[in-house]
């Protein structure tokens, strides 16, 4: 159903704003709208340029209140005060500071351990001393890098002749790292060797102790203790803040209120007159709050609100907010995928949640299966609040009673009897036609009533949208309903051996709406009183409108018989249950048990996957292109009603 809206503006003194939002307005849903946009031709109105005092505390409250854990089990402190609350949050941003400035030192500290044991790893190999090494006063050395290709034509070519050594250390794909030693009187000749050679020099600093490996381990060392002391900070911040988690839980939901409350500013607008200063709000309420609005402020001379029901006194469409029974309000969200009704529409919810449950029903007819669905969907709904698994559930209900309809349960046909048939068995003799299956027959059946069910909805959309062309002309209108049943009624005649009615009657009931739907614009600007020429010629108006009708009457075809794919999943559920049946050995008599489960549970997720596609493309296709245009847009309230005012 859809809550009927009511546009409402609200008056009173500028500075008494805040009291009537956090009084009123808070208790009660409302979407406001922008009272300069929207009250145009009122004069002399201002908009409210205030920065809201609330924010930035409510932002560091949110930033804590993120890093308690199980912030949902915390009962907050509603004791204090307004000023209590800020400085709670003060005292706390205060305290995470100072820690997390010792952090950021600290941290300093490990990335210039990091650094340094990057600068010496290469070098882990050597077995040396490297403070003895860099005071070397009769030995010069280099520490580097020489690229792999270089370093193999050295050892092969030059190393013989060269008066130095070179020690390796660590090499990967590209590099060889190590270290050369030279003699001081040589050092120039094999300097210029290694440059040819593209050796890159890497300095290291006279900070380590001991051989690279133990440099490198000691480092180690420091950087665990510097991670202890990290961890240690964090604790402490933890506490801090857990110390303070009722306090800080109630100041971010009172300050996240207030700074709502504040933010109305953003679509208030001021007005001066004989120096007095006004705000106005206006927006959207549901009728019954807005009855319930007015009579608690009647006594409070503050307030002045004004209801208009005039569609002329505001711009806009009313929003459209959705109330359904819980057992249907799952079945919402399809709605929502299409869109949402506009405010004269029907809503469609209910007629969804009927035919979908029961078409899933029928093309997944099983009672163990729906059982799965009906268990599965209704304890993660529960849990979870998914409308989906809502949806399935429901849908499982069904596929519960049609299984018993159909007689299986788990694929088994040969444990309970059917109500009615077995889809895979029964078949039905109709004239030229000949043999079909009675599931088929009976789903195309189902299929008509649908359409004619959609066809009588787009009518009274039609009729309330005062869309005189859509309720009587259209195809889907009066005279497509007349044509659609009519033809129905032929069939089914012909079908059951009945005398058709007389040709005279037949032509009159097929050719008449045909032709009112021919000649839908002109007959509706005859209608409405409408001037004007037609902007094609009359034999373009026929070709097009000829053509417009071949395809209409395709759709009727081609919408009926898509519904024939109800009786086929039916069929072939049973089908596919009983391949599963006879891979386990379950036809045999010697099942395999844990084969006959998982079958069944893979049929059920599968198999249950594709209807719901396929019976969510019926009601949009088949049914909801009929009647449904989905214009509307959604109910946003600036913020939840807590309390309704009894």
């Amino acid at each position: 159903m859809i809550v009927k809206m009511k546009f409402v503006n609200i008056s009173g003194p500028r500075n008494d704003i805040d009291r009537v939002t956090n009084l009123y307005l808070s208790r009660y849903e409302i979407q406001l709208e922008s009272a300069l946009s929207e009250l145009k031709t009122v004069d002399n109105l201002r908009p409210f340029v205030e920065i809201n005092p609330y924010r930035d505390v409510l932002k560091k409250a949110e930033e804590f209140v993120g890093y308690l854990p199980d912030v949902e089990n915390v009962e907050p402190d509603t004791s204090m005060g307004l000023d209590d609350m800020f400085e709670v949050v003060r005292q706390a941003n205060e305290d995470y500071q100072s820690l997390q400035e010792q952090k950021e030192k600290i941290k300093k500290q490990s990335e210039e351990i990091r650094a340094r044991q990057h600068v010496i790893a290469p070098f882990r190999p050597m077995d040396c001393d490297l403070h003895k090494v860099l005071h070397y006063k009769y030995i010069v050395y280099r520490f580097g890098r020489i690229a792999v290709e270089y370093y193999q034509k050295m050892q092969k070519y030059l190393m013989d002749d060269l008066g130095a050594i070179f020690v390796e250390g660590q090499r990967d794909e590209s590099y060889v790292y190590g270290a050369y030693f030279v003699a001081p009187a040589e050092t120039q000749k094999v300097d210029a060797v290694f440059r040819s050679l593209h050796f890159e020099k890497i300095e290291l600093k006279d900070e380590f102790e001991g051989t690279p490996e133990q440099a490198y381990r000691a480092l180690d060392r420091e950087n665990a203790k510097i991670e202890r002391e990290l961890a240690d900070l964090d604790r402490q911040a933890g506490e801090m803040l857990q110390g303070k988690a009722p306090q800080l839980v109630a100041a971010r939901d009172r300050l996240e209120e207030l700074s709502n409350n504040f933010d109305v500013r953003k679509l208030a607008a001021r007005m001066e007159d004989n120096k007095e200063d006004y705000y106005i709000l206006c927006g959207w309420m549901a009728e019954d709050d807005v009855e319930k609005f007015v009579k608690e402020i009647q006594d409070d001379d503050k307030v002045f609100v004004v209801v208009e029901d005039d569609h002329d006194a505001y711009f806009g469409e009313p929003p459209t907010k959705l109330e359904n029974p819980k057992l249907f309000k799952p079945f919402e969200m399809f709605v929502q995928m299409y869109g949402l009704p506009a405010h004269n529409e029907l809503d469609p919810t209910l007629f969804v949640g009927i035919t979908y449950s029961l078409i899933f029903g029928i093309m997944f007819g099983d009672v163990g299966q729906g059982l799965l669905l009906l268990i599965g969907g209704a304890l993660i709904y529960h849990f979870k609040r998914a409308p989906l698994a809502g949806i399935i559930a429901t849908a499982g209900v069904f596929s519960t009673i049609f299984g018993f309809v159909f007689g299986s349960i788990f694929g088994f046909e040969n444990v309970i009897e059917p109500l009615w048939i077995r889809p895979i068995d029964h078949m039905t003799t109709l004239p030229f036609l000949g043999k079909l299956n009675t599931v088929f027959v009976v789903a195309v059946a189902f299929g008509m009533f649908l359409i004619i069910v959609a066809m009588v909805l787009h009518i009274i959309n039609a009729l309330r949208d005062k869309d005189i062309g859509g309720a009587w002309f259209d195809a889907n209108g009066v005279a497509g309903l007349v044509f659609y049943a009519a033809v129905v009624v032929t069939i089914v005649l012909f079908l059951t051996g009945n005398p058709l009615p007389a040709g005279v009657v037949m032509a009159v009931m097929f050719g008449v709406p045909l032709l009112l739907i021919l000649f839908r614009e002109p007959l509706t600007r005859l209608i409405r009183h409408q001037s004007g020429k037609m902007e094609e010629s009359k034999a373009m108006f026929l070709v097009e409108g000829f053509f417009e009708m071949f395809e209409t009457l395709l759709s009727y075809f081609s919408n009926t018989i898509s519904f024939i794919r109800i009786g086929a999943f039916a069929v072939s559920h049973a089908a596919i249950m009983e391949v599963v049946l006879q891979l386990t050995g379950a036809e045999s008599g010697n099942p395999n048990w844990l084969g006959v489960i998982f079958g069944n549970l893979f049929v059920c997720g599968f198999e249950g996957l594709i209807v719901g596609i396929q019976v969510l493309r019926l009601e949009y296709y088949e049914m909801f292109s009929r009647f449904y245009k989905g214009s509307g847009h959604a109910f946003t309230p600036y913020t939840k009603k807590k309390t309704n005012k009894k």
